[in-house]
């Protein structure tokens, strides 16, 4: 991405696609590919960097827009201070009633809890699914169910629950995403507080 600069501001941010007009010059596409980075600059083209500083996942955050400014003799994009999405779900107020946008006390937007919590349920059913065999032969055919895959089955719930406890109990959207943040081990291995549902071997 590029921006052309005119007598110290930004003007125009040119495609880099086409040629471009500058003053009484024009100048061909190659400008943009075949010309080197100062002899760019020398006619007020600058390659835009981008300022990654404030940019945060977008699982977690909302990114501000960018905004661009020339100085020091580059031009830079910035991200804003992002926002942080919301952990809880937010409900209809009284005044959304009054203007007609929902019942007071309904849901008006899920937050990143319900909607985690109900990926980790659907994990955890995908997981079941693949065992109910055993269940519906047992129901059928009298068969046991083997020890090992009640145990794997009883497993399973059991950290579901622990996973959703702990996205529950999470106090705000940071706390959520340390949760899913993967770290290196002294092994070699990477894992996240909020550890893994157990699958069979």
């Amino acid at each position: 991405m590029f921006a052309l600069v005119e007598s110290g501001s930004i003007t125009s941010y040119p495609k880099g696609n086409r040629g471009i007009k500058i003053g009484d010059y024009n100048y061909p596409p190659a400008v943009f590919t075949l010309w080197t980075e100062a002899e760019r600059n020398a006619i007020g083209i600058y390659t835009i960097e981008i300022d990654q500083t404030n940019r945060k996942d977008e699982k977690w955050y909302i990114n501000k827009d960018v905004t661009y400014a020339f100085g020091s003799g580059k031009v830079t994009g910035s991200y804003g201070t992002a926002t942080a999405r919301a952990h809880a779900d937010s409900l209809f107020t009284a005044q959304d009633e009054t203007d007609g946008l929902g019942t007071e006390g309904e849901l008006k937007a899920e937050g990143l809890k319900t909607k985690l919590i109900r990926k980790i349920k659907e994990s955890a059913e995908k997981i079941l699914n693949k065992t109910d065999w055993y269940v519906t032969r047992k129901t059928e055919k009298a068969t046991a169910i083997p020890s090992s895959i009640t145990t794997h089955r009883d497993a399973v719930r059991t950290k579901q629950a622990s996973m959703e406890t702990a996205i529950t109990n999470a106090a705000d959207t940071p706390a959520l995403e340390t949760l899913y943040t993967y770290t290196e081990q002294e092994d070699g291995s990477f894992t996240r507080p909020l550890g893994e549902l157990p699958t069979l071997s």
